[in-house]
């Protein structure tokens, strides 16, 4: 057996969609309403579609948003359960001083390091890297997203920062894209004999 604490989470919102459910009268199956095909994965085919008006799209329906009081609870009860973490990998490094608030430099920075990774910096010499471009283009959007939807909202030296970041991630996509057009396409080496 470990020391290491077992977590457990618990959607409470669920608990309580459930609980309204059951207070509700129940339909009989002949007089309940004929059900729509349930929302998920559809298959798309593409077929040329006459030149007539745009078919509206059904937006998929939302569970409701929690209540202010329902964010306040578990607001209060991720602050316990974080100090309490705290408390215990303090208590494993008593020198560890108390960790420093999250900023959105540490937001911009995990997006930069992931990219980076992707693109495969960090490789031990001697290892080869392991790319995953579309991951990395993929975080690099993000980085763009962010920017755009946080424009105005951010002080000098954060939007320079992630400026600076996204001009270091583009590059660097640009130049490995680059080395790999030139490359060409290579086909996936095939496991050696007896691996699967």
């Amino acid at each position: 057996m470990t020391d290491t604490p077992k977590f457990t989470v618990i959607d409470r919102r669920k608990m309580k969609a459930e609980e309204e459910q059951e207070s509700k009268p129940s339909v009989p199956p002949a007089e309940a309403a004929p059900t729509e095909a349930p929302a998920g994965p559809r298959l798309v085919v593409n077929e040329p579609r006459p030149e007539a008006e745009p078919e509206p799209q059904e937006q998929p329906e939302l569970p409701p948003p929690p209540t202010a009081q329902e964010s306040k609870e578990q607001k209060t009860a991720y602050d316990a359960s974080a100090a309490r973490l705290e408390d215990l990998v303090r208590a494993q490094n008593p020198a560890m001083g108390p960790q420093p608030p999250v900023t959105f430099e540490h937001l911009v920075q995990q997006f930069y390091v992931s990219a980076m990774i992707q693109m495969g910096a960090g490789t031990q010499e001697g290892q080869r890297p392991r790319v995953d471009i579309l991951g990395a283009r993929q975080t690099i959007d993000l980085l763009g997203l962010l920017a755009e939807k946080t424009r105005g909202n951010l002080t000098d030296a954060e939007s320079r920062m992630l400026d600076t970041v996204l001009f270091e991630v583009r590059m660097a996509f640009l130049e490995l894209t680059s080395m790999i057009s030139m490359q060409g396409v290579q086909p996936p080496v095939p496991p050696p004999a007896g691996k699967a």
